[in-house]
Parts: structure tokens; C-alpha cells; sequence
């Protein structure tokens, strides 16, 4: 059951992330808006349905939105700790920038910190 204080949260923190307009056509945004404005928890299979799909959809994109920016702030990390390895004498060190796994993973750890 979708209760209007969740489906706040969602919008809030997609407006936050400025996700809400990129995600979502016109027609999504205004039956989410309606549906704040008009019910307190959602009761039709119908409407649920819908709602839940834009959910999804708003979640899915926060999810792509937090994988780009872990990836963008851990490829500037990696730069610098292979820099660091380097200078040290590390000789495998050159291939930390290219791999994915490192970076995406140096960046949730910067971004969870």
C-alpha cells in the first residue's frame, strides 16, 4: 500500500537530486502531484499500479545518478593513488585507473564517508 508520506519522500529526494524532471514525462509528474494533493494512501489497484511504476522508474535513476558520481569521484582518487603507488616504486599500479571495480568502488566509499 503506497501512503502519501513515502511517495513525498521519493519526490523530495529525486527533486533534490535533480532527477524528477530528467525521469519523469509530464504526464508521471502530474498524477504523482495529484495523487499527493488528493489521497492519503492509495486504495485503487489501478492508481497503485501506476504510482508503483513511477516509483520504480525515479528509483532507477537515483540509482544511475549515485553509480555516476561514485565513478566520477573515484576515478580522481584512483588518479591520486596511483600517483602515490607509483612515486613508491609500485609497478602495477598503472593499471588501477582503468579498472572499473576499483574505482566505482573507492567512489561509494567516498561517498558513504
Amino acid at each position: 500500500m503506497i501512503v502519501r508520506q513515502d511517495l513525498q519522500k521519493v519526490k523530495n529526494r529525486a527533486l533534490r537530486l535533480n532527477v524528477w524532471f530528467k525521469a519523469l514525462s509530464k504526464t508521471e509528474r502530474a498524477l504523482t502531484d495529484l495523487t499527493l494533493r488528493c489521497v492519503e494512501r492509495v486504495r485503487s489497484h489501478l492508481l497503485e499500479a501506476a504510482i508503483s511504476n513511477i516509483i520504480d522508474k525515479i528509483l532507477k535513476a537515483l540509482e544511475c545518478t549515485f553509480l555516476v558520481r561514485a565513478e566520477g569521484i573515484g576515478c580522481e582518487i584512483a588518479k591520486q593513488l596511483c600517483k602515490i603507488a607509483e612515486e613508491w616504486g609500485n609497478k602495477q599500479a598503472a593499471g588501477w585507473k582503468q579498472d572499473k571495480r576499483f574505482i566505482t568502488f573507492l567512489g561509494v566509499n567516498s561517498l558513504n564517508s
